[in-house]
């Protein structure tokens, strides 16, 4: 029988604040093609819809994968690439699931469940896809809990991300009207 050991890392913090500063601009550019996809007209939708989708889901990859070179292990790590590329891949389905729901004039519960499910999947999804592409003298051995959690919290924030970007196009919608209809009555002025 064989001993085991458990291998420690650490983590490069400029990396990981990195990571999130990546993050910030994803759900920035995120909520900004959310908007642009529902304003746009029916023969351009599609190009932003192609767009938002693609730098949505690059920046959520882009994020975990600088993430994940942040965690400096005692042994070499090297990337499958098909396999990161999967990932990406992923990533970008997701993405396009997410501004697809909100870029609809009403949108419900259902909507908004069934839309975190496949996002919160899809990001989970491209979380475990990129893990597997790691190539090292180790062996991963996950926690079923902390699996299940991990799911459970990516489509929870998925939820909250989608209900807020169809409040935030909403509330944009809404200001633009009012704008309107205030340069319209000064025009009878």
């Amino acid at each position: 029988m064989g001993t085991s050991s458990i291998l420690v890392g650490h983590y490069d913090y400029r990396l990981v604040a990195l990571s999130v500063f990546i993050s910030i601009l994803a759900a920035f550019a995120a909520l900004d093609l959310a908007e642009r996809v529902t304003a746009s007209r029916s023969g351009s939708r599609l190009a932003w819809l192609y767009g938002g989708a693609a730098a949505m889901g690059i920046g959520i990859w882009a994020m975990h994968y600088v993430g994940m070179v942040a965690f400096d292990l005692p042994v070499p790590v090297m990337y499958d690439w098909p396999t990161v590329v999967l990932s990406l891949l992923t990533a970008i389905l997701a993405s396009a699931v997410a501004l697809f729901i909100v870029r609809r004039q009403t949108m419900g519960l259902a909507q908004t469940a069934g839309g975190s499910i496949v996002m919160g999947g899809g990001i989970s999804a491209m979380h475990y896809i990129g893990m597997k592409a790691m190539r090292l003298q180790a062996m991963c051995i996950y926690s079923p809990g902390l699996v299940v959690l991990s799911v459970f919290l990516a489509v929870a924030v998925s939820f909250v991300a989608l209900q807020l970007a169809f409040a935030g196009r909403q509330d944009h919608s809404s200001r633009s009207e009012e704008h309107t209809s205030e340069l319209q009555s000064r025009q009878y002025l």
